[in-house]
């Protein structure tokens, strides 16, 4: 019998009984795979902008102009899988695994409501979103959002269903969704944007339809889990309601985040041409890096969910203090190859001399920074696990408000090239990082967040 934690077959482990070696295998099981199901997301978009940019420039510039709008609005939901997450995982640590599995749907419905008004939003508003582009790209800007944006209603049921299944101790199976994802989607897009020669539109309607699919998917799972258990599909007012009220702190948590995220990129533009270029380089490498330390948050917020759920203030502890080890061990190594590895990765993505030196002395600055990104990462999931929304709402506005006049120092002071990138990246992943520490170590040293029991 299959023995991998979070299969249909077997109860999930008891998280707050493990300890040493056991913990570590647990941790790792559950972040790689997580980690796997991050990095394919990324892949719908390489895969739709390499054959699209073979249509042409004005193709290739639309699609990019709709998928960031598209990216964002999916985004700004994000919180659908951490709220899932923290609920399903404090059921189960109770004892509730059907609870478990309730809460998990209501937070299904949850999406499902927000992607369909979503999506008719986007297609009503896409010529007034893409307005400003050039003339020639508006159309390819427009057929994209349209012929994709039916398709958010999955893509925020993949959101909210990952999160039900990461508070059942199961990452493999949104893993294997993702890979099947990515994969299905190269052939449709193949299919839709040369096979049948529907161009951007083509490509809109490939992620649509793979989107849908991997919600079907993971509905069909849950809703298999959910028979076994005797829950009702059917959705529940109350339990909807409370799915939105747990989520709204964390959605205003990531809005601070992006808005920190806009201000970094407008001041980069305002320093000039070398700037703006090598950030684009620091700011992929951050990207990447944020995959791997994103995957170890995604472990913690599972398993100190489930500790506190299991009334285990003491294993809440013993998760804290590891997962801490872990993220900043991970960033400490991630931080020493953007360091070491800088003056060789740079010529990868341009071969402009000054964007070079720029991107270079970026990545180092931004791998000195790695071990306090680890630190913040993990007590971010930790917190979230732990439904701790709405001091992470405060916090991220409190950051944010710490973070401006940084921002502002380096518009007014700092010039274009390796030395205005340097100190824009002092002041984010520095200073931005370094104010996130702080307000979520200080939370993460006191006992308010530890609120034990099924229910928060």
């Amino acid at each position: 019998m299959d023995d991998t934690p979070g299969t249909s077959d077997n109860p999930e482990p008891e998280v707050h009984r493990l300890r040493g070696r056991a913990l570590d295998r647990q941790i790792l099981a559950l972040a790689i795979p997580a980690l796997g199901a991050l990095v394919a997301e990324p892949l719908f978009v390489l895969a739709d902008s390499a054959m699209v940019g073979h249509l042409g420039t004005a193709q290739l510039a639309g699609l990019s102009l709709s998928s960031t709008i598209l990216t964002t609005a999916v985004g700004v939901f994000i919180f659908l899988a951490y709220a899932t997450t923290a609920a399903t995982a404090r059921r189960v640590g109770a004892g509730d695994r059907s609870g478990a599995v309730s809460a998990g749907i209501d937070g299904m419905w949850l999406a499902l409501l927000l992607g369909v008004g979503t999506a008719a939003v986007l297609m009503v508003a896409a010529p007034s979103l893409v307005s400003g582009a050039p003339a020639d790209v508006v159309p390819h800007a427009v057929a994209y959002l349209r012929w994709s944006a039916p398709g958010l209603p999955g893509m925020l049921l993949v959101l909210a269903a990952t999160g039900t299944l990461r508070g059942l101790l199961d990452t493999r199976t949104p893993f294997v969704v993702a890979v099947a994802g990515a994969l299905g989607n190269v052939g449709l897009n193949a299919l839709f944007i040369y096979g049948v020669g529907m161009g951007v539109a083509g490509s809109g309607l490939g992620t649509a339809l793979t989107q849908t699919a991997m919600a079907v998917v993971l509905v069909a799972v849950i809703l298999r889990r959910a028979r076994g258990m005797d829950v009702a599909f059917a959705p529940h007012g109350a339990g909807i309601w409370a799915s939105a009220r747990a989520g709204l702190p964390l959605l205003i948590r990531t809005l601070t985040l992006r808005a920190a995220i806009v201000v970094t990129i407008a001041v980069a533009t305002s320093l000039g041409a070398v700037t703006l270029a090598s950030h684009q380089v620091v700011n992929a490498m951050w990207g990447l890096s944020a995959f791997a330390l994103d995957a170890l948050a995604i472990a913690a917020q599972a398993m100190v969910g489930q500790s506190l759920g299991a009334g285990d203030p003491g294993a809440v502890r013993a998760l804290l203090r590891r997962c801490l080890q872990w993220g900043v061990a991970a960033g400490v190594l991630i931080g020493v190859v953007f360091a070491a590895a800088g003056w060789w990765l740079a010529p990868l993505f341009t071969g402009d001399p000054e964007v070079r030196l720029a991107a270079a002395v970026g990545l180092a600055v931004i791998g000195a920074c790695m071990p306090i990104a680890g630190w913040v990462f993990v007590l971010d999931g930790v917190l979230i696990g732990a439904g701790d929304g709405t001091y992470l709402a405060w916090a991220g506005v409190i950051t944010l408000v710490a973070y401006l006049p940084m921002a502002w120092a380096v518009h007014a002071f700092a010039g274009d090239g390796a030395a205005g990138l340097a100190w824009l990246w002092a002041a984010f992943g520095g200073g931005f990082m370094l104010a996130r520490a702080v307000t979520t170590g200080v939370r993460a040293r006191g006992t308010r967040w530890m609120v034990l029991g099924a229910e928060r």
